[in-house]
Parts: structure tokens; C-alpha cells; sequence
């Protein structure tokens, strides 16, 4: 930790996992102003992440390459600044160019946090404003966003390419700093030529000081890729190539992502914080659905049972792949979008409650449904072959009957409910709306305002919200990156923040990304969440995805599954080996090839043989909570409860019989009490840097007074059942309430040190 520095303007944590785990020793020397540390431009929390950075820096990997950086902090720490930091620090030591790779929407942001830490003089450049083949432009900071790395030029019959004039103005042997901000845009970096870039970029400037900065850099284990820097897998490393090490990580679980960013923090190339949460509130509101509505639902699924086989069968096709996915793709989105219709008016509710008790509201959505509105406005006049026209046509009659009972667009109904434009800041991405004129008259109309692009309508939009002029904020994804919406001590607008999550991202960076919107330094209140869920069993097909990445990213990107933990969605997350287990197990009822030990529910109606049939054995947890969308309500919602039975009854089972992997645990919380007994030092045979894992032995003395029920448990023999023990005895003394009757209670604590030394397996005693 460093000692220099004022302190950071909000309480900032670690996850206790993290910070079980020492840092290595500061041995660099900061050449920053001290001018810009005595007047606090940089809190002490920054300096520290600077200083690190720099250390790392200068580190060569033993492939030749300089070590890079990963900045991990959580939403509103203010990475922006210590970015910013970074880029003077290197500056001042004579290195003068820097390549900022950015979001386009944080250009603005980016220039502005060179300004506060008092670096002016460093000039700035557009990549966007400079034309192809372009390199006289002078030192500075380059700016590019990750759209530009892959731009291409045909003009004048010469091909050229952003990536090409980077590297040309970075020239040769270029040691400067790469910021790769808000990483996570490369996370597909073998799959997406963005993310091919960003590790092309890495690949020819080999002595490029890189860091990579954002909250969500890895929700899953495959999308860290492209931060081949790390110099965790690759030459001199435990793991030839990323393959190698993904395996290892999945093969082991979140226990293992857990132990890769302690890994990764002793080792000095990453540092996570994040703000407290302390006066955050998070609930979850389950909305029961009216007899109205599960009406239209049922007739919406009855309709879309009518697969496209006769369509099929008219063509004449032979493979129908490409047709079965564009089915499930639509099925799959209008049944998400009726969900979220389902919460409209319950959402509205709740926003005037709350605005009652003097608070603001922001409305949490990913999609606006712009391109839809525009089809219907813009109605094709295609024809098809006559058999296929008249199946459509009679298709097209069933849908316009069913569409004179199906909700507005939720975006324009949710305006329309708060009083219409006028009172609602609404910060997307879309070019229009529908809006009501009178009575049931409406009309589409752009969003742009007069001189303004829509970029700097969401800005003048943002600044209304905050202003106090509206007091309802609705974002989309094209909002959720970088734009602060708290209540900042600096605003008129200082209501205590309830943000309402009506649509769930698709996955967890986005959720966190945009969850962080609300929650930033310098607020005069924390703000409430709220996510809304109906009753419906399909839409924890959604809250499932979220929670699995949730999890996953907590344990990589802070050491510690419990790090996201507090969203309350962890009991949503069935895409796990539980999961799969409790899809196999009522699939194999239903069809009738096994009996099952735990029963249906009551009043179950049976019936499901052809769903699970039509899914050709290939039945997967995301295909099957996908496609019980489009089940009648009550039949998806006795069906999920089946599956959910057997969920629970599986991880029951595991945890009685020590199986169940919890994870890092803390011991001795309250009371209890743990004495270490003794302790063993194993190394890492043909590592070259200094490495070792503690083994540590200790008594957990754990009483429960005025328990009746007494267990005798025989001393463990070996390791494993040394293992199982302990999890045994904990999963016993706080879930079951039993006493264990036993003179010592040990439990097994693993401190890895460096290089993934409990996921190889090469390990010898000193």
C-alpha cells in the first residue's frame, strides 16, 4: 500500500479473498508533480494503481515481451484518472506518445481526466480526424476507438488500414503506454476482427507498456484471451498456449478463478478495489402476472407451436438448420420482450412510489426495440411463390389478430406512463419514437434536437436528469459505459438513485457495467436496486445468465465469487453441472426411460414427452429454459418447478455427502476460533521466479450450546478425506445445526503464491 497521497473521497474495498493476499513491495519511483499528489488531483487508492502499473511495466516476460497491467477496479473507483496518471507518469519519464484505445462515447471523459490531474499540455489526437496513411502528427496521447483499429481504405487504389497508420506513427521499437480501456470490448478476440486487432497491436510492439482497464475485464475465463501481457500462459509459464490454461481453470471451476486473481495480485500485474456497499440496497421484486394477461400469453403460444415445417416442406428443403435458427432466434425475442411487457405497469407503480418519498428513478433496459418500429413503419412489399404466400398470408392473419391484444413497444409505454418526453431523460441509442399526440392518436418522431447529434442528446439528456429538470432516467446498453448518473454532490439533482432493472442483460460485464452507473465516488446517498422479475418460469432463462457470469466474474475479476454476489441473483444460476444433471434427470422421467426419485409437483399436468422430443437428445440448459418460453404459463411454470426440485434435491445430496464446492471460505466468523498447528512449505520444481504453497493445519473450535443432537465423526486418514471432512463438518454446524463431537475440527487453507501452483499439479516438498 502506498503511504503518499490524499485519501480517496469514498470507503473503497477489497473482497476479503483479495485482500487475504499481500501485494509484492513498491521498488518504483513516481516522477509525478507534487503539485498534482499534495492537491489531491490523484487520491491515494490511484497513486497506488499507478505506481504498480509502473512497476509491472518494467518487467520482460521470458518471451521477450514487456509485462502489461490489468486495472480491475469496480465502476465509479475512477479509473479514469488513474489512466490518466499512467499516461503523465510515462510522459514525464520522456516517453511522449501514447495510444488510448477508448469507447467512443469516453473520448470526451478520457480528455477530460487528463485536464483534472493538471496535464493540459499533453496533446490529444483524434485517429477519426486524421486521414489514411497520415503519420506526421507529433507526440501526444493518439486516440482510437476499438471501431477505428479496424478500419480499411480503398482510396486512390491504395489499401490502407488504421491499424497499419498506428503502428507507423508508434514506430519502431515503441516502449510508450497502450491503454486498452474498457477492455471487455475485445473479450471475443479470437471470434471478432476488433479482438484480432487488440492482440495483433499487443503482438508487433513487444516493448509497448500495456494496460487494460475495466471492471468486467473477464466474465468468463475464454474472454481473457487478449490479455496475453499477463504472462500467465505462454513461454516460461506454467501453460504452453491459453488453451492450456482455460482448460485448467475450467476444468476446476470458480475455486480455481478465485485462486487466478489471488494469483494475479501477488504477482503484481493486478489490482482490484471496488466502492463499498455499504447503504446499498438490492431486492428482488417477483411481479405476479393477471388473468389478462396469461390469456394473451397462451394464445401467443399456441400460435408460435405452429413450427415453420409446412413452410419447409414447400420449399423443398433439404438441410433446415439455418431456417430451425432463425426460429428459435425470434421465438426466443418475442417472448423476452413480452416478459418485459408483463412488468410495465408494476414498474410504473413502484417509480411513483418512491418518487413520493422524494427519490429519482432510473430505468434499467438493454434493447429499444427501434428496429422493429421501423420495420412496421417501413412495410415491404414483397411477394413470395403463391403456396408459400398464401401460408403466409393466412400466418399473418393469426399474428394481426393476436397483435390488437399485445403490449405497446415497453420503451414508448414506459415514457408515455411518466407523462411523455417532457419528463423522462431518456439516453439510448435509437433515432426515434412513437409518440401520443391525443387519446389513441400517435406518431413517430426523431429524438434529435435541433444542432445536436444523438450523442450529445444523451449528454444534454444526462445533464437534464441531473439538473433535477426530469426526475426519471431510462438507459439503454448504449448508455451503461462510462456515464455517471449518482447523486453526485456536485448536482442540483441529489435524490437518493432507485435503479429498477426491468430487462436483464445478456450477460454480466454489460450488468455490472450498467449497475455502475448509479453507484460512483463522490455521491451524497448509495443507491436502492431493484430487479424486477416476473412470475414467469421462462424469465429466469434470463436472470440465468446473468447469474452464472455474475459468479464467474466476481471470482476473476476480485478473487471471489461473493465479490457480485450481492446482486442477489446467485439463486438464479442454473448453468452448472447441477443444472445439467437435473435436465437430465426429468428429461429421462418424462420420455419414461427412468423413474425419479423426487416426484412431480402437485396438480402437475403431465404432457411435456413431445417437448423434450422435438429437442433431438441434444437438450442443454440454455436451449431448454429458452424454449419453455414458449410453453402455456402454467404448464412452464410446473414444468421449471420439476426441474427446480431436482436442482435443489442434487445440491442436498452433494453437500451431505461433502461433494459440494463452496469455494474460499472464511473461517472462525463470530465467536469461533481457529489455532494454527502446524504448517508445511511445498515449492514449484523448474520455476523461475520465487514460488511456494503453504500448507496450514489448524484447530476450528466450534460449540453449539444445548444442541441435543450429538454426531461422532472418526480422525480423517488421508487428504482427501481430510477435505471432505472439513466440508463437512462446516456444511453440518451452520445448515444443520448439529453438534460435531470431535477434539479437532481441520480444515485445509491453500495460500497460492505465484503461477497456478494447485492447478498443475507438479508440486514437491522443499
Amino acid at each position: 500500500m502506498t503511504t503518499i497521497g490524499i485519501s480517496h473521497p469514498d470507503i473503497v474495498v477489497e473482497t476479503s479473498t483479495l485482500s487475504s493476499v499481500p501485494p509484492p513491495d513498491i521498488t518504483y519511483t513516481v516522477s509525478l508533480p507534487e503539485s498534482t499528489i499534495s492537491r489531491g488531483f490523484l487520491s491515494a487508492l490511484q497513486l497506488e494503481a499507478i505506481i504498480y502499473a509502473c512497476q509491472q511495466h518494467e518487467v520482460i516476460l521470458q518471451n521477450g515481451q514487456r509485462a502489461g497491467f490489468l486495472i480491475g477496479d469496480g465502476a465509479g473507483v475512477g479509473k479514469g484518472r488513474t489512466v490518466a496518471g499512467i499516461i503523465l507518469e510515462n510522459y514525464l519519464k520522456g516517453r511522449k506518445r501514447a495510444l488510448f484505445s477508448v469507447s467512443n462515447d469516453l473520448k470526451y471523459d478520457a480528455e477530460r481526466d487528463l485536464k483534472d490531474i493538471d496535464a493540459p499540455n499533453i496533446p490529444v489526437h483524434a485517429l477519426n480526424k486524421i486521414k489514411y496513411g497520415d503519420t506526421a502528427t507529433s507526440e501526444g496521447v493518439l486516440f482510437a476507438t476499438y471501431s477505428a483499429l479496424i478500419g480499411e481504405s480503398q482510396a486512390g487504389g491504395q489499401h490502407r488500414t488504421r491499424l497499419k497508420q498506428i503502428l507507423d506513427w508508434c514506430k519502431p521499437n515503441f516502449d510508450g503506454v497502450i491503454i486498452f480501456d474498457e477492455c471487455h470490448k475485445a473479450k471475443n478476440a479470437t471470434s471478432t476482427k476488433m479482438g484480432k486487432a487488440v492482440l495483433d497491436l499487443q503482438s508487433k510492439l513487444p516493448k509497448a507498456r500495456v494496460v487494460y482497464a475495466s471492471a468486467t475485464g473477464a466474465s468468463e475465463p475464454k474472454n481473457m484471451i487478449y490479455m496475453s501481457r499477463l504472462g500467465i500462459w505462454g513461454e516460461g509459464t506454467p501453460f504452453k498456449a491459453f488453451e492450456d490454461f482455460l482448460h485448467a481453470i475450467e476444468k476446476r471451476g470458480v475455486g480455481a478463478m478465485e485462486i487466478v486473481a489471488m494469483d494475479m495480485k501477488v504477482s503484481g500485474m493486478y489490482i482490484a478495489r471496488q466502492l463499498s456497499f455499504s447503504g446499498v440496497s438490492f431486492r428482488i421484486e417477483e411481479i405476479a402476472l393477471d388473468n389478462e394477461f396469461k390469456l394473451v400469453y397462451n394464445k401467443a403460444a399456441r400460435l408460435v407451436s405452429v413450427k415453420p415445417e409446412q413452410a419447409a416442406d414447400t420449399l423443398g428443403l433439404v438441410s433446415r438448420k439455418s431456417l430451425w435458427g432463425q426460429f428459435w432466434s425470434s421465438h426466443q425475442r418475442f417472448f423476452k420482450y413480452l416478459c418485459i411487457a408483463a412488468k410495465v405497469r408494476r414498474l410504473v407503480e413502484l417509480a411513483e412510489t418512491e418518487m413520493k418519498q422524494g427519490k429519482c428513478i432510473v430505468i434499467g433496459l438493454q434493447s429499444t426495440g427501434e428496429a422493429r418500429t421501423r420495420e412496421v413503419l417501413d412495410e415491404n412489399d414483397g411477394h413470395l411463390d403463391p403456396k408459400l404466400e398464401e401460408l403466409k398470408q393466412g400466418l399473418l392473419r393469426k399474428i394481426s389478430d393476436l397483435g390488437k391484444e399485445l403490449p405497446l413497444n415497453t420503451l414508448d409505454e414506459l415514457i408515455d406512463r411518466f407523462g411523455g418526453p417532457e419528463r423522462v431523460a431518456e439516453m439510448t441509442g435509437r433515432k426515434g419514437r412513437v409518440v401520443r399526440i391525443s387519446g389513441d392518436c400517435v406518431r413517430y418522431e426523431s429524438r434529435a434536437e435541433q444542432g445536436l447529434t444523438i450523442d450529445h442528446v444523451n449528454i444534454r439528456e444526462k445533464e437534464r436528469f441531473m439538473g433535477g429538470e426530469k426526475l426519471v432516467a431510462i438507459i439503454s446498453e448504449a448508455a451503461s459505459s462510462g456515464i455517471s448518473l449518482q447523486a453526485d454532490k456536485r448536482v442540483v439533482n441529489q435524490r437518493r438513485r432507485v435503479h429498477m432493472t426491468l430487462e436483464l442483460p445478456w450477460s454480466a460485464d454489460r450488468a455490472i457495467q450498467q449497475f455502475g452507473r448509479t453507484h460512483r465516488s463522490n455521491q451524497v446517498t448509495a443507491p436502492e436496486y431493484i430487479f424486477l422479475i416476473s412470475e414467469l418460469a421462462g424469465e429466469r432463462r434470463f436472470a440465468s445468465i446473468v447469474a452464472k457470469r455474475l459468479e464467474s466474474l466476481g471470482a476473476l475479476t476480485h478473487g471471489d465469487r461473493r465479490a457480485t454476489e450481492s446482486r442477489d441473483l446467485s439463486r438464479f444460476n442454473f448453468e452448472n453441472k447441477y443444472g445439467t444433471k437435473a435436465l437430465d434427470k426429468i428429461t429421462k422421467a418424462i420420455l419414461g426411460y427412468i423413474k425419479n426419485t423426487v416426484p412431480p409437483p402437485k396438480e402437475y399436468p403431465g404432457g411435456d414427452a413431445m417437448f423434450f422430443r422435438g429437442m433431438n437428445h441434444n437438450c442443454t440448459i440454455s436451449k431448454f429454459l429458452n424454449r419453455i418460453l414458449g410453453l402455456e404459463v402454467h404448464r412452464q411454470n410446473f414444468l421449471f418447478q420439476y426441474f427446480t426440485d431436482n436442482f435443489d434435491h442434487l445440491i442436498e445430496k452433494d453437500k451431505k455427502e461433502g461433494k459440494y464446492d463452496m469455494g474460499i471460505l472464511d473461517l472462525a466468523p463470530g465467536n469461533d476460533e481457529i489455532h494454527e498447528e502446524t504448517q508445511e512449505r511445498f515449492l514449484t520444481p523448474g520455476n523461475p521466479q520465487e514460488g511456494q504453497v503453504i500448507l496450514y493445519k489448524v484447530v476450528y473450535a466450534h460449540v453449539i450450546l444445548g444442541s441435543k443432537n450429538m454426531l461422532m465423526l472418526p480422525e480423517p486418514q488421508s487428504l482427501l478425506e481430510l477435505m471432505n471432512f472439513a466440508i463437512f463438518v462446516l456444511y453440518y454446524t451452520y445448515t444443520v445445526g448439529k453438534e460435531i463431537h470431535c477434539w479437532k475440527c481441520v480444515v485445509i487453507l491453500y495460500i497460492q503464491v505465484v503461477n497456478f501452483i494447485l492447478l498443475r499439479h507438479h508440486v514437491t516438498e522443499p
